[in-house]
Protein backbone atom coordinates (compact mmCIF):
# COMPACT_ATOMS: atom_id res chain seq x y z
CA UNK A 1 0.00 0.00 0.00
CA UNK A 2 1.42 3.13 -1.15
CA UNK A 3 1.41 6.31 1.04
CA UNK A 4 -0.57 9.60 -0.36
CA UNK A 5 1.27 12.73 -0.77
CA UNK A 6 0.25 15.92 0.65
CA UNK A 7 -1.05 17.44 -3.20
CA UNK A 8 -3.33 14.34 -3.40
CA UNK A 9 -4.76 14.56 -0.43
CA UNK A 10 -5.36 17.92 -0.85
CA UNK A 11 -7.02 17.04 -4.49
CA UNK A 12 -9.42 14.64 -2.16
CA UNK A 13 -10.20 17.40 0.61
CA UNK A 14 -10.83 20.05 -2.39
CA UNK A 15 -13.19 17.25 -4.36
CA UNK A 16 -15.32 16.96 -1.03
CA UNK A 17 -16.10 20.47 -0.67
CA UNK A 18 -17.16 21.47 -4.34
CA UNK A 19 -19.72 18.45 -3.81
CA UNK A 20 -20.85 20.81 -1.19
CA UNK A 21 -20.53 24.06 -1.99
CA UNK A 22 -22.15 25.33 -5.41
CA UNK A 23 -22.52 29.03 -5.80
CA UNK A 24 -25.49 30.35 -7.54
CA UNK A 25 -26.62 34.07 -9.18
CA UNK A 26 -28.35 35.26 -5.31
CA UNK A 27 -25.42 33.59 -3.64
CA UNK A 28 -21.87 33.36 -5.46
CA UNK A 29 -19.31 31.54 -4.24
CA UNK A 30 -15.91 32.84 -2.91
CA UNK A 31 -13.01 30.56 -4.76
CA UNK A 32 -9.29 30.68 -2.50
CA UNK A 33 -6.14 29.74 -4.23
CA UNK A 34 -3.15 29.72 -2.34
CA UNK A 35 0.21 29.35 -3.73
CA UNK A 36 3.49 29.57 -1.72
CA UNK A 37 3.93 33.31 -1.82
CA UNK A 38 0.52 34.96 -3.51
CA UNK A 39 -2.75 34.52 -2.89
CA UNK A 40 -5.76 34.75 -5.18
CA UNK A 41 -9.24 34.81 -4.48
CA UNK A 42 -12.75 34.79 -6.76
CA UNK A 43 -16.53 35.47 -6.46
CA UNK A 44 -18.20 32.79 -9.12
CA UNK A 45 -21.34 32.30 -10.31
CA UNK A 46 -21.46 28.39 -11.09
CA UNK A 47 -24.92 28.83 -12.94
CA UNK A 48 -23.69 31.14 -15.84
CA UNK A 49 -19.96 30.13 -15.12
CA UNK A 50 -18.89 33.70 -14.93
CA UNK A 51 -15.95 35.19 -12.30
CA UNK A 52 -18.00 38.25 -10.64
CA UNK A 53 -15.11 39.82 -8.84
CA UNK A 54 -11.60 38.72 -8.47
CA UNK A 55 -8.37 40.18 -6.15
CA UNK A 56 -4.86 38.96 -5.61
CA UNK A 57 -1.59 39.77 -4.11
CA UNK A 58 -0.50 40.63 -7.26
CA UNK A 59 -2.84 43.50 -8.29
CA UNK A 60 -2.23 47.01 -7.99
CA UNK A 61 -4.66 48.12 -5.65
CA UNK A 62 -2.87 45.38 -3.22
CA UNK A 63 0.18 45.82 -4.22
CA UNK A 64 0.80 49.06 -2.66
CA UNK A 65 -0.29 48.19 0.61
CA UNK A 66 1.69 45.13 1.28
CA UNK A 67 5.04 46.10 1.18
CA UNK A 68 7.08 44.51 3.66
CA UNK A 69 4.53 42.58 5.74
CA UNK A 70 4.03 39.00 6.08
CA UNK A 71 1.97 36.77 4.02
CA UNK A 72 -1.44 36.60 6.43
CA UNK A 73 -1.41 40.10 6.63
CA UNK A 74 -1.56 40.36 2.67
CA UNK A 75 -4.26 37.90 2.97
CA UNK A 76 -6.44 39.90 5.16
CA UNK A 77 -5.88 42.91 2.66
CA UNK A 78 -7.48 40.91 -0.01
CA UNK A 79 -10.09 39.67 1.71
CA UNK A 80 -11.00 43.49 2.63
CA UNK A 81 -10.09 44.70 -0.73
CA UNK A 82 -12.53 41.90 -2.75
CA UNK A 83 -15.29 42.35 -0.19
CA UNK A 84 -15.13 46.14 -0.79
CA UNK A 85 -15.22 45.13 -4.94
CA UNK A 86 -18.27 42.54 -3.90
CA UNK A 87 -20.50 45.28 -2.12
CA UNK A 88 -19.97 47.59 -4.86
CA UNK A 89 -21.05 45.03 -6.97
CA UNK A 90 -24.26 44.05 -5.31
CA UNK A 91 -23.12 40.98 -3.66
CA UNK A 92 -23.49 40.37 -0.09
CA UNK A 93 -24.10 36.68 0.70
CA UNK A 94 -21.41 34.17 -0.78
CA UNK A 95 -20.78 30.62 0.14
CA UNK A 96 -16.65 29.75 1.08
CA UNK A 97 -14.90 27.60 -1.09
CA UNK A 98 -11.53 27.12 0.75
CA UNK A 99 -10.48 25.24 -2.31
CA UNK A 100 -9.10 22.06 -0.68
CA UNK A 101 -6.86 23.91 1.85
CA UNK A 102 -7.22 23.34 5.71
CA UNK A 103 -9.08 26.61 7.41
CA UNK A 104 -6.43 28.09 9.11
CA UNK A 105 -3.35 30.65 8.40
CA UNK A 106 -3.87 32.57 5.47
CA UNK A 107 -7.29 31.37 4.13
CA UNK A 108 -9.11 31.84 7.60
CA UNK A 109 -7.32 35.50 7.86
CA UNK A 110 -8.55 36.27 4.38
CA UNK A 111 -12.19 34.88 5.06
CA UNK A 112 -12.23 36.80 8.67
CA UNK A 113 -10.88 39.67 6.66
CA UNK A 114 -14.17 40.15 3.81
CA UNK A 115 -16.78 38.88 6.94
CA UNK A 116 -15.54 41.84 8.63
CA UNK A 117 -15.38 44.10 5.44
CA UNK A 118 -19.30 43.15 4.93
CA UNK A 119 -19.76 39.89 3.09
CA UNK A 120 -21.46 37.56 4.18
CA UNK A 121 -20.76 33.90 4.40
Amino acid sequence: MSKRNSKAIKEIRHRRVRRKVAGTITRPRLCVFRSLNHIYAQIIDDSNARTLVSMSTLDCQVRGKTDGIGKSEKAEVVGTLLAEKALNRGIKRVVFDRGGYKYHGRVKALAEAARKAGLEF
